[in-house]
């Protein structure tokens, strides 16, 4: 697999549209930071560390509306292996009419932009939700 990340997006999207109550993705310490900021931001209800050392992987709990439609609209990723893309803080505008994020991996961590321009950080975009 050339791009996990972009593996973990799919999955999460796909699970959302099968209308399961879970997803299992292969544990990185990258992915549990990014469920990380999905739980604080409740587009997943709980992340949850499972199995043993080689065969770790991450259990993320997906919330719904009461319609039935999933908290996830859309789940893109922005920078790819082939085509990195960066940005300053000042350039990280709100996504969907502030509806959104962005997920931003800055030196001090993978944040989402709010708190990225909060702390005056920019570096590469990981992707977008909303």
């Amino acid at each position: 697999m050339t791009d996990p990340i972009a593996d973990m997006f799919v999955r999460i999207k796909n699970a959302q549209r099968a209308r399961l109550a879970s997803v299992v993705i292969p544990h990185s310490r990258i992915k549990h930071d990014i469920a990380k900021i999905l739980e604080a931001h409740r587009f997943v209800a709980d992340v949850v560390r499972r199995g043993k050392k080689n065969k770790r992987g991450l259990e993320l709990r997906l919330v719904y509306e009461p319609s039935g439609i999933g908290r996830v609209r859309e789940l893109k990723r922005i920078s790819k292996p082939s085509r990195r893309v960066y940005k300053g803080y000042k350039e990280l505008h709100p996504s969907a009419r502030g509806g959104g994020m962005y997920i931003v991996s800055t030196p001090e961590g993978i944040m989402d932009d709010r708190k990225a321009r909060g702390t005056k950080l920019g570096g590469e975009v990981i992707g977008e939700i909303y």
